[in-house]
């Protein structure tokens, strides 16, 4: 990674960043991305779960992408970690010692980490020894304040790894109140390598704010991808230009849908969509009249099911 050019991310979500929604990503925003797929589970990976093993597959044009991996076994991290650089060949591993959902953290993954530093340690350098490709590790400000964040990822950098995305939040917040991006700018202030900004980052203004708060060489964006595919490209071009070409007409995001869903029936058959069907709300976010067809959206179950409402929303001029 190059810490003098901005660093753009998709940041890996939990059952969204799989392998149709990258590719369209990719697809909408261009090259400049840095793709990170969703979490895969270091144990199932190592025990040969096919499932887990198939969400790890890449396509040619995600790249670069990174594969995320949790656990909290240091030897077992750095098997997974190896076996995924030799068989799916992504661009780099990533760690994730930032998640907050009980699942994880209950079971001394995730953010659980943040509260075994001398654990977090021995995971990455088991894993950065593992491996030939970067290593990052996705973290957050700690686990209910932001003390210790600033050693936390020292910490990190210390023991191998080559990259940090700090989110600004802490454990307990999970997804509430607002994320401190002042707050990340004091915990990454010494660091010598890459920090992203992670956490409502949404938009081009809130872009700006984030990398100015925080100092970062760059940032990741979740939720605010979702729907929106070509948010990167959108940022990218104001930053650059400073004019904001602002979303794509309803015609247009209609398009992309259905192009989603053509890469999850090629990526899962036609059953995909019952998979697909949390996404294609995001598509209508601002859009007040699309209410009335929410509750068919979230009920698709063939390409033609879908068609179906596109027609009808191209038809009402939604607004």
């Amino acid at each position: 990674m190059n810490s003098e050019k901005l660093i753009m991310a998709l940041s890996p979500m939990a059952d969204f960043t799989d392998l149709p929604f990258c590719r369209l990503v990719r697809e909408c925003s261009g090259e400049d991305v840095i793709i990170f797929r969703e979490m895969v589970a270091s144990e199932a990976i190592v025990r040969g779960n096919q499932r887990t093993n198939k969400a790890c597959k890449l396509d040619p044009v995600e790249h670069p992408v990174i594969q995320q991996i949790f656990g909290s076994k240091p030897e077992i991290m750095s098997q997974a970690a190896s076996f995924i650089e030799k068989k799916y060949k992504p661009d780099g591993i990533d760690i994730n010692m930032g998640c907050p959902v009980p699942k994880a953290v209950n079971q001394f993954n995730g953010a659980s980490l943040m509260k075994n530093p001398e654990r977090a340690k021995e995971i990455v350098c088991a894993v950065k020894s593992a491996i030939n490709v970067p290593l990052s590790v996705k973290t957050r400000l700690g686990w209910n304040d932001s003390k210790n964040a600033s050693n936390f990822v020292k910490m990190l950098e210390q023991a191998g790894a080559d990259a940090i995305e700090l989110h600004g939040r802490t454990k307990i917040q999970g997804y509430s109140g607002v994320a401190d991006w002042n707050a990340v700018g004091k915990a990454i202030k010494n660091l010598q390598i890459p920090a992203l900004v992670n956490g409502d980052i949404v938009d081009v203004e809130t872009a700006k704010k984030a990398l100015s708060q925080s100092g970062a060489c760059g940032f990741l964006i979740a939720r605010g991808v979702l729907g929106r595919p070509w948010i990167f490209k959108r940022i990218k071009q104001a930053l650059e230009t400073g004019f904001d070409p602002g979303d794509p007409e309803l015609d247009e995001r209609m398009m992309i849908m259905l192009k989603h869903v053509q890469y999850q029936i090629e990526a899962y058959g036609e059953q995909g969509l019952i998979k697909l069907r949390k996404h294609l709300p995001w598509y209508f976010k601002g859009f007040d009249g699309f209410r009335k067809y929410r509750a068919d959206v979230v009920k698709v179950t063939t390409i033609e099911d879908v068609k179906r409402i596109v027609d009808l929303v191209l038809n009402n001029n939604l607004k």
